[in-house]
């Protein structure tokens, strides 16, 4: 296997992807990440389309990247101009950057009903376009846009595209599969033809998800002779996305053979997937090939066994490689190993010096209770830690109830108005709040973080970052059993909490409360010097 390119396009394509937008330091910050892992080219933006994109080059020109090489994106001439007076291949050459990649038609159809220029023009637009940034001290690549669909209305006209480019100083044509409606055969068959007619061309290839084929149809086009790969992180883009550059670059040196990256920056894929959607304010697909949370999570009794004895059994590869690592989720599914597996991880141990097969047997059948009542702690590892603490004898309660009280009015204007007073004990002093919020629970949570932010400061760095409700019972209606799922975050670790109640506040209470003790316990605050310890008794009254 030749060596293969990486090529990244999250910042111009991968921006196509409804609501998706980042700020020009945003970009820059996606940027570095993408230098970190070891991307050879990103393809930063589009320079001439709007002010944004301009602002991103002036800042990236003083950067100074380790491994990658920025790439800037354009257009072919206007097909009323000559290259050198088209203002955006002015821009181009005018950029510090020293490749950039050209979009031009290689289909018949597009060539016709969208660029509305005869065939001979459109070759004419590209060769002339080439020319001009390679004059100008640029390398060139060409994105053949629609080339496989236009390959199959004519497949002469397509070659005479990328002959074009390359007989133009193109240093690489790149096959898009624009539309991506392409199978793996259909690229492969085209590949073949490209190689034949176009011996020595290096070729790249830039495909789209409409298919669900976009990886797959990446590493048959690999296979077939194309020697660099483009893609964007998560696989965002446009439509149904862009082919996924992470599980791209798995496949190709896990599965492959290709050394594309260095085991240390290979072991970053998980971190970088994770860095660009919490930038985009996406929560990570849990289910993602190698870096999702459940990319190596086991649930059945028999699956956790297996691992624990060859994680073989049921791994396909490393967690480690990728930088992510095996979970093995609870539920009444669970066995006692994987009860003593969890606890382990979380330094818990039976009390009283009760045997650890004991004290697992107890979790399982407490877990199965939970569960029957609609309580999930496979989507819950805090509140499943808490609950293994519990039944350790090692719970410690951030603060302890006395009561607490929201109210919601809706008034004559419109205008909803939610309050929430919390009474609590702490440190045996007694502590009112009452705090305003645009919701039930936001208001809860803004009161108790003001009666015990100062003794504990470390909740200042938990945030909320998702909030799911589920009726679990539907026939009952608004009578129904609900399930609360809070995922919070201190910066470093996500974690789940779980509410279940006939009461939908009370069940978002729950999951509140647990959230923010989980990020309380032990090895989970970083400094904890002047910080009161949890409640044990009510103590004297003082009440703040």
């Amino acid at each position: 296997m030749p060596d293969i390119q990486l090529y990244d396009a999250t910042l111009r394509d991968g921006m196509g992807g409804g609501g998706l937008t980042l700020t020009a330091a945003e970009k820059v910050r996606v940027v570095r990440a993408l230098d970190a892992l070891g991307v050879d080219m990103i393809e930063a933006g589009f320079p001439a389309s709007n002010p944004k994109e301009a602002e991103l080059f002036e800042l990236l020109a003083s950067e100074r990247l380790s491994v990658s090489e920025i790439v800037a994106f354009g257009m072919t001439r206007r097909r009323e101009l000559s290259a050198d007076a088209d203002p955006g291949l002015q821009v181009l050459a005018e950029l510090f950057v020293p490749a950039c990649t050209l979009v031009g038609k290689a289909s018949v159809l597009h060539v016709e009903k969208v660029v509305r220029v005869s065939r001979e023009e459109n070759l004419a637009m590209i060769a002339d376009s080439v020319a001009f940034l390679v004059r100008e001290g640029k390398r060139v690549l060409l994105d053949a846009e629609h080339f496989f669909d236009g390959f199959s209305l004519d497949p002469g006209y397509s070659l005479d595209c990328l002959r074009a480019a390359a007989d133009a100083g193109a240093e690489r044509v790149v096959l898009c599969d624009t539309n991506g409606g392409s199978l793996p055969a259909q690229i492969r068959t085209a590949l073949a033809v490209v190689t034949e007619a176009l011996p020595g061309v290096p070729l790249g290839i830039h495909t789209h998800n409409d298919s669900g084929c976009a990886v797959a149809n990446t590493l048959t086009a690999v296979e077939a002779g194309a020697t660099q790969v483009q893609g964007t992180i998560n696989g965002i883009g446009e439509r149904t996305g862009n082919a996924n550059l992470i599980t791209i670059i798995a496949d190709l040196q896990l599965k492959m053979g290709v050394e594309l990256l260095a085991p240390e920056r290979l072991a970053r894929l998980t971190e970088t997937a994770h860095f660009v959607d919490e930038l985009l304010n996406r929560a990570p697909n849990p289910a993602q090939p190698y870096v999702g949370k459940h990319a190596f999570a086991h649930k059945a009794g028999l699956h956790a066994a297996g691992v624990r004895a060859d994680s073989r059994t049921f791994e396909h590869t490393d967690p480690a490689a990728v930088g992510n690592r095996r979970d093995v989720l609870i539920s009444e599914l669970s066995g006692k190993g994987t009860i003593s597996e969890k606890a382990a991880e979380a330094g818990i141990k039976p009390a009283d010096g009760e045997a650890a097969e004991s004290f697992s047997q107890r979790v399982v059948e407490r877990v199965k209770e939970l569960e029957h009542e609609g309580f999930q702690f496979e989507a819950a590892d805090g509140s499943f830690e808490l609950l293994m603490r519990k039944e350790a004898g090692s719970y410690e309660p951030l603060f302890r109830l006395e009561s607490w009280r929201v109210l919601v009015e809706k008034r004559a204007d419109g205008k909803v108005a939610t309050e929430a007073t919390i009474k609590i004990w702490l440190g045996g002093e007694r502590y009112v709040r009452t705090a305003e919020g645009n919701g039930p629970v936001n208001a809860l949570d803004a009161a108790l973080r003001d009666a015990i932010g100062e003794i504990h400061p470390h909740l200042r760095d938990i945030e909320l970052v998702n909030f799911k409700v589920r009726i679990l019972d539907e026939t009952k209606g608004t009578g129904a059993v609900t399930r609360v799922l809070i995922d919070a975050s201190d910066g470093q670790e996500v974690w789940g909490s779980i509410g279940v109640s006939e009461n939908v506040i009370a069940a978002s209470w729950d999951a509140l409360v647990d959230s923010l003790e989980y990020g309380m316990q032990p090895g989970k605050v970083p400094a904890r010097s002047g910080a009161g310890s949890p409640v044990r008794g009510a103590g004297s009254v003082s009440e703040r």
